[in-house]
């Protein structure tokens, strides 16, 4: 997505919309712009929250049949807990009428393997053995399928469905590895219930999955070391490099890296504020990182702009696998065109979501965009002025705003082992 706006820092007296980047007053419960919810946030509580009710309002009130004041709902357990905005209005559904199904805004928390209803000894089911099973046949793989994909942190837009949506894009391809970005608190919620998920490692804490408003997040089907996450110390969004160590058989390791660079974030009163240098110096401080391992891969949410950023500043030994597999393809993966979701925006195409290379004991095999169809049978509404008229447009809803990618790589015979 182009325009992102930095996490509010401790003690801030704003907070940054994540519709259209303006930053709020700290009292205000809705943009004063674009009338969008105040995002999730932590409370001193330790409590992730959407604040979208007045100040008064107690958070343990639950909405009455015919109250017509927002509500928030709070879900309660021995973690910490989750309090979700219920007063939101969902986009409009197309189609016949379907069964209505549980609020997917009331969600089970789980434990930290990812197992449903907590710890308790009707939690001790077969998904952890079932899960070491999966690792250990992952051991002989010569070839390996990965993910990265900016879900988009929009929670009003169709959240449930598009992460169904997300869910049956992984169930079709079966990546190895996951690298996703601008996860939210509630998204990684609402991904722990997802049926896919147990067939992965998530290598991000429950406990510090609600410490950001949104992050990077990535998961494992085969045997990974603990990730580390090392912050830019010029970002002012909080962005972080996301390093996971994985081993692919053989003693072959693989450095697997997900980031999402400083975002495009025009605002007034200049609306000036690109972030170019910001983006380059983080570019060449990951491949600086990752530059002495023998396989190393780079993959998310770059941003990037080649007319305003330049070409994007590969060392040596360094491929862009995009360009390497698909010589000649736009390969754009922020597009208002194609995303017709989005086609009520301003026209922007860019190729912001990549894939990056070293390696010596893997070779790239192909790679495909995913998430290219629209969900059938939803649509919403969005205001779009035509010359001085502000009118109704109906559009489609897709799984994000940006398109997924998928590369696989196999590995080479004669490597050193």
């Amino acid at each position: 997505m182009p325009s992102r706006s930095p996490p509010p820092s401790p003690g801030a007296r704003e907070w940054p919309c994540g519709r259209c980047t303006l930053n709020n007053p700290i009292c205000s419960d809705k943009c004063e712009v674009c009338a969008a919810s105040r995002p999730l946030e932590l409370d001193a509580d330790n409590a992730v929250r959407v604040v979208a009710a007045p100040p008064s309002t107690p958070l343990r009130r639950l909405r009455r049949k015919g109250d017509r004041a927002p509500a928030v709902v709070e879900v309660e357990s021995a973690s910490p807990t989750v309090v979700v905005d219920s007063s939101a209005s969902p986009p409009r559904r197309c189609g016949r009428k379907r069964e209505r199904a549980a609020s997917p805004d009331i969600v089970e928390l789980c434990d930290s393997a990812g197992r449903a209803g907590g710890g308790g000894e009707n939690g001790k089911g077969k998904a952890p053995a079932a899960k070491k099973a999966s690792l250990g046949i992952h051991l002989d793989k010569k070839t390996f399928k990965i993910m990265t994909y900016n879900v988009w942190f929009r929670e009003d837009m169709e959240l449930s469905r598009r992460m169904d949506a997300l869910g049956d894009l992984i169930k079709h391809h079966c990546p190895d590895f996951i690298c996703f970005q601008e996860i939210t608190p509630y998204i990684y919620l609402l991904m722990q219930k997802s049926e896919w998920w147990q067939r992965y490692k998530c290598l991000l804490s429950q406990e510090m999955s609600i410490l950001k408003p949104y992050y990077c997040m990535q998961l494992s089907k085969v045997p990974v070391e603990p990730s580390e996450c090392i912050p830019f110390p010029n970002s002012i969004m909080g962005r972080e490099l996301c390093i996971a160590s994985i081993s692919t058989g053989e003693m072959t390791k693989l450095m697997l890296a997900t980031t999402h660079l400083e975002s495009p974030c025009p605002a007034p009163p200049k609306w000036d504020q690109m972030y170019s240098k910001e983006r380059v110096v983080q570019a060449n401080k990951s491949l600086e990182i990752l530059g002495h391992c023998r396989n190393a891969i780079l993959c998310g949410d770059m941003n990037w702009d080649d007319k305003r950023d330049g070409p994007f500043p590969l060392q040596d030994g360094w491929i862009d696998a995009w360009v390497e597999l698909k010589p000649g393809e736009d390969g754009w993966t922020y597009d208002t065109k194609a995303n017709t979701m989005l086609s009520g925006n301003r026209k922007l195409q860019k190729r912001m979501d990549r894939f990056l290379c070293k390696l010596e004991d893997f070779k790239i095999d192909n790679i495909e965009m995913i998430g290219k169809e629209a969900i059938p049978g939803i649509s919403y509404f969005k205001e779009k002025k035509v010359r001085k008229d502000c009118r109704k447009i109906e559009l489609p809803v897709f799984p994000s705003d940006h398109f997924g990618l998928v590369l696989t790589i196999t590995k080479q015979e004669g490597g050193i082992f």
